[in-house]
């Protein structure tokens, strides 16, 4: 027979069960009809494995399951109750089985020898045999200081009406965008040092290891409402306010009962008083319920829903059923399904379409339904956002399919499993390379690189190489204030293509017809190698691009990054700034002063102080950013320390990083180091002058070289006697 306690606790789960669905239901409804530009980014941001989805949908009924107890509890007992005063370990464990989200299944024991030695499973499983999540698909980020949530366990910064940080409210996101970030695409510095592909470089491995999706709902799990129609903070709804709102202490508020007070100068908002803003998916518990303490039991934690290991999970996938679709199994040569429809003037391919005959990708304007290109489909669900991402992806699909043809040629009794599996680990070591040797030291400096990574020493299996939330939400997003307002598309004399010009930034998202009917990858790859990335300062933060157009193209429904970076962070509970800087071992900025000797920008540090009030309340995020850059580095001291350790962690903490004794043998790690990402371009485009470094800032001609002489590595490195 059930007591009071197990009744309640039961008919919760049962509730929970029905809220979660019904709003899943409303959600799959929503998206049949025509897509919004808000839909089409949110689509593109959900778990797209199966399983992650399921995870995802698993944990939003574990923690609307909290919500419900805490609500009906709070009510009888007249006072607000946290979820840890009301459950035992016991009963925490009991709502995560029924709700389907126990701790992701660990494997009774990790496979040894053969293959297991040799190539890393696709969803990163196993890569530490004693700790076989870390590091792996669809587990939480990892968080090297607690979460700061208002209620202790899930509610975001900025959740409840009122509430106040050291005396003070936290400024709407909004509005620390309009005062601090945002300037007018007119006044774009040119960084007279790095070209764009670094930019592009650093967001395409942002996708590679950090993958946060948003939740599965578009509407309030306990309400119902839709997020798109509602002002008020409920799961997973968590909407950008353009004002800070008060409504007589209640804490959920909807259009109806604002009281707006609309600045007129803010067009993003036209007649809304919010922007809509979904919470990220929960991730479920990282571990057996005895191992955990009870704080991280309940607080909310993210999912990074792919690998966090540097493994070319953008070419190859995190899951087993993504993996089998990005494969032609048709081929006894291991290669990567490309599209049977359309190639480049010269026979090179483009990246296959989704299985989806009304994708929400946008279409050429004036073309009918049997025109229609659907959106790309690779390893990331986020291909289709930009140009210079499909780019990038399609360049390594042709470099996986240039080597495993070679390989096939060189070890004829190789199967096909073998070539795509050796294939796979030769990408994967140049994705490494690349962005270890090549990129990294250019962001954080070569003196902060070898004070904090150093030279590599070997495997270590008690580091855990999970991306951390602060780093995938805050330190890695460093790159935002360096993206270009337009995108150069440059002809074969690197000049302005005369067929097809450069494009403002918000001309290019989710359009893969343009690649297919504007000229193909070239133009594109040369304005990324010899056009200068935007240079940040403190007066020079985000374009307008941005921060009033993303997303933006015919509909008047516009986003803003900046803002949603800020939210983004509120949302994941990050720390404030003084935490973080004193888990770097910097010394915690107490006031005005103490603030303008790391922000020399004194007007700039006053803009700050008005909004924030105490050093201790800024977003993690904007002070980041904002700090006085490093000599040599294209980041200030703070996310320096955090990129740098994140970049250490993921290194050491894979055991199958490419300089690993084993992995390769002494001569094909001399071959890998010899090629780089302008090899790979003069091998898989139409390019045939790059300059050495792509990532330098050079002009054509005068730093260019003929493919012919950019150094390449030798395959036949990989030849094996068979007799």
């Amino acid at each position: 027979k059930l007591n009071n306690s197990e009744t309640l606790l039961i008919s919760s789960i049962q509730e929970s069960l029905q809220k979660v669905k019904n709003a899943l239901h409303q959600t799959a409804k929503r998206n049949h009809s025509q897509p919004s530009y808000m839909q089409m980014f949110a689509l593109s941001r959900q778990a797209a494995a199966a399983g992650s989805y399921e995870i995802s949908n698993a944990a939003e009924v574990f923690q609307t399951t909290l919500q419900l107890l805490k609500k009906k509890e709070s009510r009888r007992q007249k006072r607000s109750l946290s979820a840890s005063e009301l459950l035992s370990m016991e009963e925490v464990e009991l709502i995560a089985n029924l709700s389907g989200c126990p701790p992701p299944l660990q494997p009774e024991s990790c496979p040894t020898g053969g293959d297991s030695e040799k190539y890393r499973t696709i969803s990163g499983v196993c890569n530490n045999r004693n700790k076989p999540l870390w590091g792996a698909a669809s587990t939480a980020l990892a968080r090297w200081l607690p979460a700061e949530y208002e209620d202790g366990e899930s509610q975001p910064k900025g959740w409840n009406i009122g509430h106040q940080y050291r005396g003070f409210h936290l400024p709407p996101v909004r509005e620390v965008s309009n005062k601090i970030m945002q300037i007018s695409n007119k006044c774009r510095l040119e960084d007279e040092v790095y070209s764009q592909m670094l930019v592009d470089w650093g967001q395409y491995i942002d996708h590679d290891i950090s993958f946060t999706p948003q939740s599965t709902s578009k509407a309030a799990f306990l309400e119902g409402i839709n997020c798109l129609h509602m002002c008020g903070n409920s799961n997973p709804c968590f909407p950008i306010q353009c004002q800070p709102v008060r409504n007589k202490g209640a804490q959920m508020f909807f259009e109806a009962e604002v009281l707006k007070e609309i600045p007129l100068h803010d067009k993003l908002f036209g007649s809304k008083s919010c922007l809509p803003f979904f919470r990220s998916s929960p991730a479920c518990l990282n571990g057996p319920i005895h191992t955990l303490h009870p704080q991280q039991m309940l607080q909310r934690q993210q999912m990074n829903s792919i690998t966090s290991f540097l493994d070319a999970s953008t070419v190859y996938g995190h899951s087993i059923e993504l993996q089998k679709m990005l494969r032609n199994f048709s081929s006894s040569e291991g290669l990567l399904t490309v599209n049977s429809e359309h190639a480049d003037t010269a026979g090179r391919s483009y990246l296959p379409f989704v299985n989806n005959p009304t994708s929400a990708c946008f279409q050429e304007p004036g073309t009918g339904p049997s025109k229609r290109l659907e959106c790309f489909l690779a390893g990331d669900s986020r291909v289709n956002e930009i140009l210079p991402l499909i780019a990038l992806h399609t360049l390594w699909v042709r470099e996986h399919n240039r080597i495993a043809t070679r390989l096939a040629q060189l070890n004829t009794h190789w199967s096909a499993n073998t070539i795509y599996q050796e294939s796979r680990k030769i990408v994967g070591a140049l994705h490494q390379i690349i962005t270890m040797r090549d990129y990294i030291p250019k962001i954080i400096g070569e003196e902060v690189f070898d004070q904090i990574i150093g030279p590599y020493e070997g495997y270590d299996d008690a580091i855990n190489p999970s991306v951390s939330n602060v780093f995938a939400t805050a330190a890695f997003r460093f790159g935002h204030a360096t993206i270009s307002t337009h995108i150069s598309r440059l002809n074969e004399s690197f000049q302005e293509h005369e067929h097809f010009p450069s494009l403002k930034l918000h001309q290019t998202f989710f359009s893969p017809w343009r690649i297919i009917r504007e000229g193909g990858l070239d133009p594109i790859l040369r304005g990324l190698i010899s056009r200068p990335a935007a240079r940040q300062n403190q007066h020079h933060l985000m374009n307008e691009e941005l921060t009033e157009k993303l997303m933006v193209l015919t509909i008047p429904e516009a986003l803003d990054l900046a803002a949603l970076n800020l939210q983004r962070g509120r949302d994941h509970g990050l720390p404030g700034y003084n935490d973080w800087r004193v888990f770097c071992g910097y010394d915690r900025v107490q006031s005005k002063g103490d603030l303008k000797g790391v922000i020399h920008d004194r007007a700039l540090v006053e803009k700050i102080m008005d909004l924030y009030g105490n050093p201790d309340n800024i977003d993690v995020w904007l002070a980041g950013l904002v700090e006085d850059s490093v000599p040599g580095t294209r980041t200030g001291p703070l996310f320096a320390c955090l990129i740098g350790k994140q970049m250490k962690m993921l290194r050491e903490g894979d055991r199958f990083w490419w300089e690993k004794p084993g992995v390769f043998s002494q001569q094909q790690r001399q071959e890998l180091q010899r090629h780089s990402l302008s090899r790979v371009i003069c091998d898989n485009s139409g390019l045939t002058e790059v300059p050495t470094d792509l990532f330098s800032a050079g002009k054509y001609p005068e730093h260019f070289r003929s493919c012919t002489s950019i150094p390449s590595m030798d395959l036949h490195a990989w030849e094996e006697d068979h007799e």
